[in-house]
């Protein structure tokens, strides 16, 4: 069976980026496919045995009727293992990264501005953003960021569900790319003790502060049971992809820990899952430090 990923998203959103990506790990790749040659494309491609990962790019460069027509042809292609990947990013973003480059946006002429433009290409796209298995905002990612997260969450996701824990901070915004959102503000908060307040949620010193605390227990206990009884109930309904984000006041600590916690909770039992500290990779870029985001025992 062919194993195809439709990528799609907003211009200047890293598309480019991803589909190099999948075209290093071995995928035969298209850019600017149109949509009305999907199902001929795969019906070429079901003929021969030496293509089976295969990745196209379409986006609102295409024939408008035909993008408004994507789910329908979607469901003409026949059987294949269909993974539909849409990247997006702030408006705000996309402006300055095509002020940067210098760019022209595809959709802009003399009556029509970037922004606009953007506005625009948010309804041309619509069809395909709401059949999308995964969305992913590219807004905080660096080009090295949006490729190891692309390698990672796309091409492992057949494993069954994919399973990320992020931490955040609440100051700073809640990720947009979520699915379960928990929110461990009113846990007790190691920033408030001098010894602790520069360390992270992966210091032994931090951990052992918040392991103290008999609520910071009970809340992993509750998260755990939650997910441990829903989460299989996502992956019977064909959920591909499960982002659960925890967040505290700075994401340095409390969720830092708790997502850790989890990580190292679920990962025995679950084929695909990763963790992600949003917050924690500025700090140490601060710092001019390296990062490894990986959780500690």
């Amino acid at each position: 069976m062919i194993s195809l990923i439709i990528l799609s998203g907003r211009s200047g959103s890293g598309k480019s980026t991803a589909l190099h990506v999948l075209e290093d790990l071995g995928y035969y790749c298209i850019d600017n496919l149109p949509v009305s040659l999907l199902e001929p494309l795969i019906e070429r491609l079901s003929r021969t045995q030496n293509l089976t990962r295969v990745s196209v790019s379409i986006d609102a460069r295409n024939i408008a009727e035909d993008l408004a027509n994507f789910p329908r042809t979607v469901n003409n292609i026949g059987e294949v293992d269909l993974q539909i990947v849409f990247l997006d990013s702030a408006s705000s973003t996309l402006v300055k990264r095509f002020s940067e480059t210098r760019r022209k946006h595809p959709l802009t002429d003399s009556n029509r501005d970037l922004r606009a433009a953007l506005e625009f290409e948010t309804e041309l796209l619509d069809p395909i953003s709401s059949m999308a298995d995964l969305t992913i905002d590219t807004t905080g990612l660096t080009i090295h960021e949006l490729r190891d997260l692309i390698g990672v969450r796309v091409t492992g996701s057949r494993q069954g569900l994919a399973l990320l824990f992020q931490s955040f901070a609440f100051k700073s915004g809640v990720p947009v790319d979520v699915d379960l959102v928990f929110d461990v503000r009113c846990l007790p908060n190691p920033h408030w003790v001098a010894n602790l307040r520069y360390l992270t949620g992966l210091d032994q010193q931090v951990e052992q502060f918040l392991e103290s605390h008999s609520e910071v227990k009970a809340m992993l206990d509750d998260i755990h049971h939650y997910l441990d009884t829903w989460l299989p109930k996502f992956e019977e309904n064909n959920r591909s992809y499960m982002t659960v984000a925890i967040g505290c006041t700075g994401g340095q600590h409390r969720s830092v820990y708790l997502c850790a916690q989890l990580y190292n909770l679920f990962k025995p039992h679950w084929k695909n899952v990763q963790i992600k500290h949003r917050e924690l990779g500025k700090l140490y870029q601060q710092k001019n430090l390296d990062f490894d985001p990986g959780p500690r025992n």
